[in-house]
């Protein structure tokens, strides 16, 4: 079933333009179905914040017919925020000690820019850690994406990124380590996954720390594992909640870094992503942004109307499945009180009764 939208936050509304069923809480409370409820631990900066609610919002809403979704976003008031977001955070975010009260069903993590050179240096690292002890005591299941699996790995399992000499940047192909896990139950064998990062966890470090890696990529390593006890953490180092142009904004931001002699060196393309026309295209622009910065002069339009014409969506039909199965798995397992994570019975140890080494 569909998002419910229980507030006024815009991203509700934003979604239903772009057609996804939302529905609203008079019409939801009619019908006979069971709530889940979802948390949004939402770190990203301000100009990223609202659109990352939208993908979260938008995989969990098009995941499963089985519940009816209620997402409840929050943050972190460490993290340093515009007047402008700030009040957009007032109006519409809950506050963690209203969470811790209320309960959830589930949460995601997102992930977070990072200005120091170790995560425990930041102003996030010990609330975003009170967050998590919670969410492993108080949650059925916790799903990191990118950063967020960084620090949980770090804070944990003892296992400290590693920076790498090259930014891991692009769309890439993945191949399923382990087909019965029920996460990746009926998907694909192999499937594509965006990564933005320059920090990799390998695959002997999420072993070390006792995770099972689910799918793995021969290019930029893990994506997906899960915590020793197969579902109480879930694991995304790569971001498959991706809109299809979020790469391209991505390197149109690194661009303006490198005019604007924040960045030494011009950014590669982002891999196996834009056409070899697009990259002529781009190298071409990237000589007029040179010539207008050498003279002075206004510099010119990023040409995004020729490229996102073409742009390839390859990963959010594979993403949309393994959330649907991660909300399946908590229908299946979560008590119908969200102040309580299990139904009886259910062992915290091995919640989905698997087959653990």
């Amino acid at each position: 079933m569909p998002l419910v939208a229980h507030n006024n936050l815009p991203s509700f509304e934003r979604l239903r333009k772009e057609g996804q069923t939302i529905l609203n809480p008079e019409y939801a409370r009619r019908q006979d179905i069971r709530e889940l409820h979802i948390g949004l631990l939402n770190m990203m900066p301000d100009k990223a914040i609202r659109a990352t609610e939208r993908q979260f919002f938008r995989l969990v809403g098009e995941s499963n017919a089985i519940a009816q979704f209620y997402m409840h976003p929050f943050t972190l008031p460490e993290l340093a925020r515009s007047p402008e977001t700030q009040t957009y955070i007032a109006n519409y975010y809950e506050s963690f000690d209203t969470i811790c009260k209320t309960g959830l069903d589930a949460l995601i993590i997102t992930g977070a820019n990072v200005t120091h050179p170790a995560l425990s240096m930041e102003p996030f690292w010990e609330p975003l850690n009170r967050v998590i002890t919670w969410a492993y005591e108080n949650v059925t299941s916790t799903l990191c994406s990118c950063l967020a699996t960084h620090a949980v790995l770090e804070s944990r399992y003892q296992q400290r990124r590693i920076l790498q000499k090259y930014k891991r940047w692009g769309v890439f192909l993945h191949q399923v380590c382990d087909r019965s896990h029920p996460l990746v139950n009926d998907v694909n064998s192999q499937f594509y996954v965006p990564h933005s990062r320059w920090n990799d966890i390998s695959q002997a470090q999420f072993e070390a720390a006792g995770a099972k890696v689910l799918a793995c990529s021969d290019e930029v390593g893990v994506h997906l594992a899960v915590s020793p006890d197969g579902f109480r953490i879930v694991f995304f180092q790569g971001h498959p909640e991706y809109d299809t142009i979020s790469l391209l904004k991505e390197y149109k931001r690194e661009l303006r870094h490198f005019i604007q002699d924040q960045i030494k060196q011009h950014p590669p393309f982002p891999n196996h992503y834009l056409l070899k026309r697009d990259q002529a295209i781009l190298d071409e622009y990237r000589g007029y942004l040179l010539a207008a910065k050498e003279a002075k002069l206004p510099l010119p339009k990023f040409p995004e109307a020729l490229i996102v014409p073409r742009l390839q969506n390859t990963w959010h039909d594979t993403a949309e499945a393994i959330v649907g199965n991660w909300m399946g798995l908590i229908y299946q397992i979560t008590n119908q009180n969200r102040n309580l994570s299990f139904m009886p019975g259910v062992d915290p140890q091995n919640p989905l009764n698997l087959k653990l080494n």
